[in-house]
């Protein structure tokens, strides 16, 4: 009697455990730099299937910084804006930085202004694990990888409505990003076809990036202006121009350096030529008229300079230098100056995205009609 019993509970357990799967519901799918840098040919041919595991507590405790442990193993949170993708502009992949499991795509990342990156999907068919979290006196949606258990961050429902409403909201430090050139070398060929069909990477064609440095007056206003325009992949804050090495703000201010407040922009020319880029916007956003001074802002630290990397870019500067004075724009002269490119020494930390960081901060900078 107590053996039929059990065969019956048995049953009746197994048939319970079909009935949950089958209800539950699905998971969310998911210093110096050199200039015109040739990209890596797409190559969209898949590679063999790339299988992804969870090292050993002490083997990610050698390998993770604090901050990537912290995250990933301790659910912390990594501080806003002072991360290292929150504004990361390429093109790529995010995989799990503990497993190497791909997770999200540049293509669905957007700026949320949280600091955080953040994206409106997952990739297609990764699985990422939502947990409910009431920590903090909250309640969210937990984000986790699927084959590590690392966690990723939170997804709330303000994302753009455009783009499905979703945000998810990730760390820096559960992520590495891998560059749409480098992942067939890397072991994603497969995702390079994501990249070639949205027509943002061409399949069989060499791509360049260009870096130019700017300077017209305080460098916050400048970045703010420069980091927004298509084509723009990356922006840093820093002094070039002048002879002291290591340069420092505090240096710099004194105005005796010779160096100036300037701006380290890469960008896609294949998107948008330095010429364009200094006549339509560099020339609009300052005053290249006034001589070692950009509004309120005095010294030789706030001059007007191109500081050019070859003699293409010279020439180019020139040509928007003479565009821009014709424009009938300026009632002086232009000063700018058109230079060589020198050692470009980054700023401190806090300079970075300042208006990022500090939304209604000191600018002298706006676009001129």
């Amino acid at each position: 009697m107590h053996s039929t019993l059990s065969l019956i509970a048995l049953a009746a357990a197994a048939l319970l455990l079909v009935a949950c799967a089958a209800s539950e519901p699905p998971k969310v799918a998911a210093g110096e730099n050199s200039v015109n840098e040739p990209a890596k040919v797409a190559d969209t041919t898949a590679p063999e299937t790339k299988t992804y595991e969870k090292p050993t507590d002490s083997e990610l405790r050698k390998r993770l910084t604090p901050m990537q442990y912290k995250v990933t193993q301790e659910s912390g949170t990594e501080p806003a804006f002072r991360n290292e993708f929150w504004d990361e502009k390429r093109h790529g992949l995010y995989v799990d930085i503990v497993s190497g499991e791909p997770l999200f795509s540049s293509l669905d990342k957007f700026d949320s202004g949280c600091g955080w990156p953040s994206f409106s999907k997952p990739l297609k068919d990764t699985e990422i694990v939502e947990k409910r979290d009431t920590t903090h006196g909250m309640v969210r949606t937990e984000v986790r990888s699927g084959v590590a258990d690392s966690h990723l961050g939170h997804v709330f429902d303000d994302g753009p409505t455009e783009l499905g409403g979703l945000r998810y909201c990730i760390n820096s430090a559960s992520l590495r990003f891998v560059p749409v050139e480098e992942l067939k070398q890397e072991g994603y060929g497969e995702y390079v076809k994501l990249f070639v069909e949205a027509g943002v990477y061409a399949a069989g064609k060499t791509m360049t990036t260009e870096t130019i440095i700017l300077a017209g007056g305080c460098f916050w206003g400048m970045e703010e202006l420069l980091r927004g325009i298509d084509g723009v992949i990356e922006t840093e804050v820093g002094y070039s121009g002048g002879t002291l090495d290591n340069a420092t703000y505090e240096q710099v201010k004194k105005g005796t350096t010779g160096h100036a407040e300037s701006v380290r922009i890469v960008f896609d020319s294949a998107k948008i030529s330095l010429e364009q880029l200094l006549t339509d916007w560099f020339f609009r956003m300052h005053d290249p008229t006034t001589v070692n001074r950009q509004g309120n802002d005095r010294g030789s630290q706030y001059r007007s300079a191109i500081f050019y990397a070859n003699e293409e870019q010279k020439q180019a500067a020139e040509r928007a230098k003479a565009a821009a004075a014709k424009s009938g724009r300026w009632d002086n002269p232009i000063v700018t100056e058109i230079a060589p490119a020198g050692k470009f020494w980054s700023a401190e930390g806090y300079h970075q995205d300042y208006l990022q960081k500090n939304p209604g901060g000191y600018t002298c900078h706006w676009m001129r009609d």
